[in-house]
């Protein structure tokens, strides 16, 4: 294994003798038996674009060279589609001199299509590396990184969770029920500190290839992976392909003029009349009717000044952050891919990533952050929607539209029309704008977002909202802590609703891993959660089954899945008062059942009359 996921080891492996001077490669190794013969390579080192590069490794065929505007890169095409795994030497020479550098081809551990990625039946519980758990122990591998500091007193900090705090819980996500993973990025962000915090969120890049040190190394990162699947768990990775880190080396010496949009402001002295920000308005990206201006400020303006906006125009750009996601895919064993920021990075050369990705691995799912809360829009960025000109290619995308509209109603009384239950009614209606809801990932809340709980306690509304989020047709997403009431605004800080899991770090008093360290609260909303989860898992009707959903009557909202004869209400009081459900109204699906199991309690419901629900009350009932 260690072989396997050895890094950039060329210091060994190149002449260091020779004048030509190679820093590194990227990527450090590839694959025999991909569907696309091509692999990229990117040279660093100085003086290295007038190089001319030969190999004699039987079935390898260097078929162009590259040779970009900075003098100190330099890209090779080679076709290795007729070669088997082993070392390959590369064979440098330039005015400076020779060089020789060693990269290996290896055997995959699986064809593409063998590898599956997160469904529907799936449940995505996303963590933050550095705030889930820390191992203690010693940490290697920060030699040469900026300075930096933990400080878990100061939410915009680093705290110190690393992937073997993750790794040593893994039975807490199966005990809890989950399915799948999804983790912040692990990717290095040697990014400088200052006053305002650090980059301990994973948001800018400053190496594609290698896991942040503080977090661990590519092989323990390989490890969780591995174990997670013993334990039934999939792993899916976050990526950013819209941004860098300022501090990654692209941005001190970019390897064309336009490898990032808008670079006067680096150029031109860092005034802060030439730097560009995003608006952060992503509609002009499909507004039929959108001004060039406004689609510039959107797409090409930067994050933030510190996360330098990539330019996906570029083709080679295009090609190394394709090559980076394959990679990861073989030599991690990820199961799906979370791409950041989706709509402001150039829809044409994200969609080129996506089929690529869905011709190496048709099996596979990646999900994109498509932050607009209509529907309309959400859909049009799935792949094959009738909706967009161009095909994105993209089989999953984010429900804000679920998020705002439960969000708005567990505050509301609900009425006749709009309010309340109504809104999300009102949203799921439009699912037909979509060409599959089964591949639609919902969520009640994330790391960008105040947590559902704001500052208070209300379990009532987030059972409610839990119960809802879990039988619709949806790939749901939890966020961590929310089995354990964590709650928490945006007011004051971003850091405010990304505070550590109570017991993942030495010295914590509180530990919400066990029963036993958890408070009564607590323990009732873990073990309601993991009772609800638990069903679901491996549940068809849920997976397959078609769904009905009924107009909020009499402040009773209820949503029905069925399958193979069989059936699941989901049934929830949208008022502060009781209410009842007039049994009925729901005929189409009860038939003539005369009970069913409330499976958040194990009770039977009697079905001959009418279903009494206490204020804000939930039942999920199979029949």
């Amino acid at each position: 294994m260690r072989k396997l996921l050895a890094t950039l080891a060329l210091a060994s492996a190149i002449n260091m003798n020779a004048a030509q001077k190679i820093d590194r490669i990227e990527p450090s190794n590839w694959f025999v038996g991909m569907k696309n013969p091509t692999v990229q390579l990117m040279v660093y080192g100085e003086g290295i674009r007038t190089a001319d590069v030969e190999t004699d490794y039987p079935g390898v065929r260097i078929d162009s060279l590259v040779r970009l505007d900075s003098p100190n890169y330099l890209l090779i095409y080679m076709d290795v589609g007729k070669a088997r795994p082993g070392t390959m030497r590369l064979r440098f020479r330039s005015d400076r001199g020779k060089a020789t550098a060693d990269f290996q081809l290896r055997q995959r551990e699986m064809s593409g299509d063998k590898r599956q990625g997160f469904t529907c039946a799936d449940v995505l519980y996303m963590l933050m590396p550095d705030r889930f758990a820390s191992a203690p122990g010693p940490i290697t591998g920060l030699k040469g990184l900026l300075p930096f500091s933990y400080d878990r007193s100061e939410p915009s900090r680093r705290h110190g969770g690393n992937i073997e705090g993750i790794r040593r819980h893994l039975d807490y996500f199966t005990q809890l029920g989950v399915t799948a993973l999804w983790f912040t990025p692990v990717l290095e962000n040697d990014m400088p500190e200052s006053k305002h915090g650090s980059s301990y969120h994973g948001y800018a890049t400053t190496d594609y290839y290698k896991v942040d040190p503080r977090f661990g190394t590519n092989e323990e990162y390989r490890r969780l992976v591995s174990e997670a699947h013993a334990k039934g768990l999939k792993v899916v990775m976050d990526m950013i392909f819209n941004h860098c880190g300022s501090a990654h080396p692209w941005v001190k010496d970019m390897p064309s003029k336009d490898w990032l949009n808008c670079p006067e402001w680096l150029n031109g002295g860092r005034d802060s009349d030439k730097y560009v920000q995003t608006s952060y308005k992503l509609t002009p990206v499909l507004d039929p009717y959108a001004s060039k201006v406004d689609l510039h400020e959107t797409v090409d303006g930067w994050f933030v000044k510190s996360m330098p906006d990539l330019n996906q125009r570029n083709p080679h750009l295009m090609t190394y952050l394709i090559q980076n996601s394959e990679w990861w895919i073989e030599t991690v064993g990820i199961d799906g891919i979370r791409m950041d920021t989706y709509p402001y990075a150039d829809r044409e050369g994200m969609a080129r990533w996506m089929k690529a990705l869905n011709d190496e691995y048709p099996n596979f799912n990646t999900v994109g952050e498509t932050w607009v809360t209509e529907p309309a829009y959400t859909a049009a960025w799935q792949k094959d929607s009738p909706l967009s000109e161009v095909n994105s290619n993209l089989k999953t995308v984010m429900d804000f539209s679920f998020f705002d509209r439960i969000n708005q109603a567990k505050s509301e009384e609900t009425d006749d029309w709009w309010k309340g239950m109504n809104r999300i009614y009102n949203s799921l209606c439009y699912d037909y704008l979509y060409k599959d809801p089964s591949h639609v990932m919902a969520f009640i809340e994330n790391h960008d977002t105040d947590r559902f709980l704001g500052d208070g306690t209300d379990t009532l509304a987030l059972r409610q909202a839990l119960a809802l989020l879990l039988t619709i047709k949806r790939i749901p997403q939890l966020y961590y802590g929310t089995e354990v009431l964590m709650n928490g605004t945006k007011s004051v800080t971003d850091g405010n609703v990304r505070r550590d899991f109570p017991g993942g770090f030495p010295g914590d008093t509180h530990n919400a891993f066990t029963a036993e360290g958890r408070t009564k609260a607590e323990n009732d909303m873990f073990r309601w959660l993991s009772r609800l989860l638990h069903w679901r898992k491996g549940n068809d009707i849920i997976a397959k089954g078609t769904q009905t959903q009924f107009i909020p009557y009499k402040g009773i909202y209820v949503v029905a899945r069925s399958y193979g004869g069989r059936h699941v209400l989901t049934v929830l009081n949208g008022t502060s008062k009781a209410a009842s459900m007039h049994v009925g109204r729901y005929a189409e699906i009860i038939g003539q059942a005369t009970h069913g199991t409330n499976i958040l309690t194990g009770r039977t419901i009697d079905l001959t009359k009418d279903v009494r629900l206490t204020p804000r009350g939930v039942m999920v009932i199979e029949l």
